[in-house]
């Protein structure tokens, strides 16, 4: 009996392994289309990524085909018009060259006036050559604006070039010019502002009877008939009548409006609104490059290029001059703005006639004709 009810235990437990093993194949039969199809999509898949691959690559492929073709397409296209049209290719690579130089520069101002308003010191921290680009650069934006805003119009750029490039010294900076254009545009301005030297001799002139009580009134007449007879002062005898420049009518207040004009146009600063400020303002900023000279080792120390720019900017014609000529120069025009105060801002503005007026170099600028050398009378 007992042995019975065992074989009817392993019998029924025989059932029931075989019964599992039953469910557990059909199981796995109920799986198997699932696995299949899994291990399908995953072969579709890779093949699809790798025909996306394929793609991409075919696209890239072709994108740098097209852009390299593009890339010789232009530039074939640039050698054609060269070809067949250079001097319109030479006027489109000059602009651009030039706005290459003004962006450049516009980089430097923002820097420098960053340096002007962050230190303590201000124009003080600049050097001789970021005074001038300081000074410089806000009156060549205002010039050329015009021509930028003009040619970054859409349908209009392209026709507006040939004005522009028709009157670059209307409508351009120096950016834009080549070598010989800077040359002749530069004699034009030292003529055009050399030919207000003896306007402005004459309003000092005019003034000379209003001092004749004046201790120093003596002295500035010998000083203008000196001028008058074709010779230059001395530094020391400049600085002796220095302080006549600080009182009516010869200070800088008391001058009446056509005589601020006519420094204006000696300076070579535009006409507009705030004259007197302006024209103040500029014989600030030269003052501050003549401080800057002084302190970077004195005039002999500047290159070629440094003289002509000093002495342009002071009112002496460098052309055709040599480096000892202007040195000498610009070393007289240094030593007074060293030994002047604020106060005496009338005398440093009529230094270009005091120091300038019978030049050589200007005289034939003005007349086109050399004047016999003269040198600053000597004590």
């Amino acid at each position: 009996m007992l042995c019975r009810n065992l074989l009817i235990k392993r019998g029924l437990l025989a059932n029931v392994d075989r019964s599992h093993i039953l469910r557990h194949l059909c199981s796995q039969k109920r799986d198997e289309p699932n696995l299949k199809t899994e291990k399908k999509e995953e072969t579709t898949e890779k093949v699809s990524d790798k025909i996306k691959t394929r793609r991409e690559q075919l696209r890239n492929d072709v994108n740098r085909y097209m852009f390299s073709a593009y890339i010789d397409r232009v530039q074939n296209y640039e050698n054609v018009l060269e070809k067949n049209f250079p001097k319109a290719v030479k006027v489109y690579r000059t602009f651009f060259d030039g706005m290459k130089d003004f962006y450049s520069d516009m980089k430097r101002y923002l820097k420098i006036a960053r340096i002007v308003t962050s230190s303590p010191q201000g124009l003080k921290a600049l050097n001789r050559q970021e005074l001038e680009l300081y000074m410089q650069l806000p009156r060549d934006m205002v010039k050329v604006a015009p021509a930028i805003v003009i040619s970054s119009l859409p349908f209009v750029g392209y026709a507006i070039f040939p004005l522009i490039f028709g009157f670059p010294r209307v409508f351009l900076t120096h950016h834009f010019w080549n070598s010989q254009q800077r040359e002749e545009f530069q004699q034009y301005y030292a003529s055009y502002r050399l030919s207000y030297n003896k306007p402005v001799f004459r309003l000092l002139q005019s003034k000379l009877d209003q001092v004749k009580d004046d201790p120093q009134s003596a002295l500035l007449d010998n000083i203008f008939g000196l001028i008058g007879s074709g010779f230059h002062p001395s530094v020391d005898e400049i600085l002796q009548v220095k302080d006549i420049f600080s009182r009516p009518p010869f200070e800088y207040d008391s001058m009446n409006m056509k005589h601020i004009k006519n420094l204006m146009h000696l300076h070579g600063l535009r006409m507009g609104i705030n004259k007197r400020i302006r024209l103040y303002e500029h014989a600030f900023m030269v003052h501050s490059m003549d401080i800057a000279i002084k302190r970077e080792g004195g005039v002999h120390n500047m290159p070629e290029n440094a003289l002509r720019r000093a002495c342009y900017i002071r009112g002496l014609n460098p052309m055709n001059l040599k480096n000892e000529e202007m040195i000498d120069w610009l070393r007289s025009w240094v030593q007074i703005s060293m030994n002047i105060e604020e106060k005496h801002i009338s005398l440093f503005l009529h230094l270009p006639i005091l120091l300038g007026y019978n030049h050589p170099n200007n005289w034939k600028t003005i007349y086109g004709k050399s004047k016999p050398s003269i040198k600053p009378k000597q004590d």
